[in-house]
């Protein structure tokens, strides 16, 4: 779906990019623990500074199911995008998915640092579909698509959201139990959200029958949600993103709000006893539940569109309308659909997810890494989340 949203709008701001997501390699790291908060909130107890202050890093990633880039010399083609899709029937994507990570303070307590806190600040944007056919995606992604032969198809729990949020973080961290070869920690996060802004659509069914060479599809048995608080995109982005807003977001915006969680331990096996070296052990294990929580977003300034019956569509329609709720709601209207509109309160899923992670002493000063993510949020809430995926990575310290 060509997305003219605030959200993407954002995602094409900035671009100025940095480390992978995760910031794996360095989010591991003994000595970067006010970025490996974000793997595990235990990770900053026991940590070897004393006091660090992060001022800003960027982020800005994409993952797929199914996809490929073009060639950077087929970029310049009108009828060129940059990410296309092959394979199976249905793909699931983030695309991009942008993180901004703003000052921030980490402090260990006392001379070992068994106890720590650190004070964080954050913006993230994620725009994501899940579970979309191929088919209905190309017809509505570019509005010029002609398919060489007729098709029928139902597609049935599809999901697309964009999202754009801005955190405030508090964490703290203790060792709870030592001795000389092992060591456990634990710790927590507590995050104030503030929702800027969010676009969605969700469908439980659409049954689609398209004939060759046309733009346009007859769609039936229609049962679909849209939802936003983007009343109008025209001036989303210098209303939505500047200054003066992204702080009233932070400290108390009425867009949205709400609250999130992470929390997690982790277990050392110390080969060198009381060595406060940065070999000084064999083996780390960790386990952390990440962003558990969600936005809401009130009733007055959160519309929804639940769509159902059958009609035409054009892919130039959906890529007109969709940026907008009123436009959308009168183009599917028109279209043949009924629609029942109000203003509802909504929540918006954060990317809840399972981190488990593992760092092992190969040789000396050589470690490996072993980091897995699974995801543990509800794909067919208005929200993200994020694929199930294994990271290996090595340092030498």
């Amino acid at each position: 779906m060509r997305i003219k949203s605030t959200c993407l709008v954002l995602l094409m701001g900035c671009v100025a990019t940095a480390n992978a997501q995760r910031y794996f390699g360095v989010a591991t790291s003994d000595y970067n623990t006010i970025n490996g908060l974000y793997l595990n909130p235990a990770n900053i107890a026991g940590c070897k500074e004393k006091v660090t202050v992060n001022l800003i890093s960027v982020s800005v990633t994409a993952d797929n199911s199914l996809g490929t880039f073009a060639k950077l010399s087929d970029l310049g083609s009108t009828s060129t995008n940059a990410f296309t899709n092959s394979g199976s029937k249905t793909f699931s994507m983030l695309i991009p998915v942008a993180e901004i990570r703003g000052p921030g303070v980490l402090i260990g307590l006392n001379d070992d640092h068994q106890m720590s806190f650190a004070l964080t600040t954050r913006v993230r944007v994620m725009n994501q579909f899940n579970n979309f056919d191929q088919s209905l995606y190309s017809t509505v992604s570019d509005p010029n698509h002609n398919a060489n032969s007729s098709y029928n198809f139902q597609t049935s729990k599809f999901n697309w959201t964009a999202n754009i949020w801005s955190e405030i973080g508090l964490s703290y961290a203790l060792v709870p139990w030592e001795n000389d070869n092992n060591q456990v920690k634990a710790g927590i996060t507590l995050r104030y959200i503030g929702g800027i802004d969010y676009l969605g659509l969700k469908g439980n069914n659409l049954n689609v029958s398209y004939t060759a060479n046309s733009d346009s599809f007859y769609a039936s048995h229609s049962d679909l949600e849209f939802a936003s608080n983007v009343i109008s995109a025209d001036n989303a982005f210098s209303n939505g993103l500047n200054s003066s807003n992204v702080l009233s977001s932070f400290f108390g915006g009425n867009a949205g709000s709400g609250f999130g969680m992470d929390i997690g331990a982790t277990y050392t096996y110390k080969i060198n006893g009381d060595d406060k070296d940065a070999n000084a052990h064999k083996l780390r294990a960790s386990v952390a539940v990440t962003d558990i929580g969600h936005v809401t977003y009130k009733a007055q300034n959160s519309f929804t569109v639940n769509v159902g019956g059958n009609g035409w569509l054009t892919g130039q329609g959906l890529s007109d309308h969709i940026k907008d709720y009123n436009d959308f709601r009168n183009y599917v209207v028109t279209q043949g659909f009924t629609a029942d509109t109000g203003a509802k309160q909504t929540k918006v899923y954060l990317p809840t997810a399972l981190v488990l992670g593992a760092d092992y002493q190969v040789y000396n000063h050589f470690y490996a890494n072993l980091t897995y993510i699974a995801n543990l949020a509800n794909r067919q809430n208005f929200g993200n989340s994020y694929y199930n995926q294994f990271t290996l990575t090595r340092a030498l310290i």
